[in-house]
């Protein structure tokens, strides 16, 4: 069987925007992928969110199991948030290590701060040195090429927030000396969006945050194609829907005592859907044709 990495290189070399729709469940991943997405996302916003102690908080052990769930319920390449590498480069290595044998496709690695403060949350960097950051992309790299070389090491910038385009754009093409294969930046204006994929020497993922509160753009995915960028990740759109929308469900129950947001029939194919992305069919089949032939209560 073809590896999700080698499925998500090739995936890199072909034409075309690659959009990864961020989920934070297995059914969610399969929902991705029955929509015909060619790519998944588990980001660390997400899982912090669903855990109800947001991403600073978050552990390896949790990303990485969170991320092999998605990654093991589905066929496509998923690529996940391994935040600032939880720790320093011996730490980055063990953190590749643990995302590759729970089979997934890749991960980008940021140059904040470990362990990382609520205040990211307000767009408050923290960033480490240059050569700290390149140190961590240099040895997540020498594991990757030890393990799986087809696995995706992404360097992320979040410099450009607070010192520019000149230093983000500076850092990524450093890390693509060290062997990383794509870049990633938070530019603050159209203008550096623009000169992103024109100054890095690395193919870049853009990531449109959809609710973010310091005026990042968010262009559509044909605007990204043609500016050059490879990726976009969608961090947001399925937490954002889920609580959105199920506080609306619940709301109105605890208003009127019932439900009224769908009807009965979206209901039954809602409750389908659900049942078709388990394989609850299958599960049928098998019991079928062993338990569920017996005769209970003869011998």
């Amino acid at each position: 069987m073809e590896k999700t990495s080698t499925k998500l290189r090739r995936l890199i070399k072909t034409d075309g925007l690659i959009y990864l729709p961020a989920v934070f469940d297995a059914l969610g991943a399969r929902l991705v992928q029955s929509l015909g997405y060619k790519t998944v996302y588990n980001g660390g916003f997400i899982t912090g969110g669903s855990k109800a102690v947001s991403e600073p908080l978050l552990t390896m052990d949790e990303q990485v199991r969170f991320s092999g769930e998605i990654a093991a319920a589905v066929n496509i390449p998923c690529v996940a948030d391994a935040g600032a590498g939880f720790g320093e480069p011996l730490h980055v290595m063990r953190t590749v290590r643990e995302f590759i044998r729970a089979g997934v496709a890749g991960i980008h690695l940021e140059d904040q701060l470990y362990p990382k403060r609520a205040h990211y949350h307000k767009y408050v960097a923290h960033a480490i040195d240059r050569s700290d950051f390149i140190d961590k992309i240099k040895f997540a790299c020498i594991e990757r090429d030890h393990i799986d070389p087809d696995f995706v090491i992404i360097a992320r910038s979040d410099t450009c927030r607070f010192a520019g385009l000149d230093e983000a754009v500076e850092r990524l093409n450093m890390a693509a000396d060290v062997g990383a294969d794509m870049g990633m930046f938070f530019p603050t204006n159209q203008s550096e969006l623009e000169q992103g994929p024109k100054r890095s020497r690395l193919p870049l993922v853009y990531v449109a945050s959809w609710g973010n509160r310091d005026g990042r753009p968010l262009p559509s995915a044909k605007q990204l194609e043609d500016m050059g960028y490879k990726m976009c990740i969608d961090p947001n759109s399925y937490l954002l829907g889920a609580v959105h929308f199920a506080k609306k469900a619940l709301q109105e129950r605890l208003e009127i005592g019932t439900f009224t947001m769908m009807t009965p029939q979206e209901c039954v194919d809602a409750r389908q859907l659900v049942e078709d992305l388990i394989g609850l069919n299958e599960f049928y089949e098998i019991e079928e044709q062993t338990v569920e032939k017996k005769k209970w209560g003869k011998r």
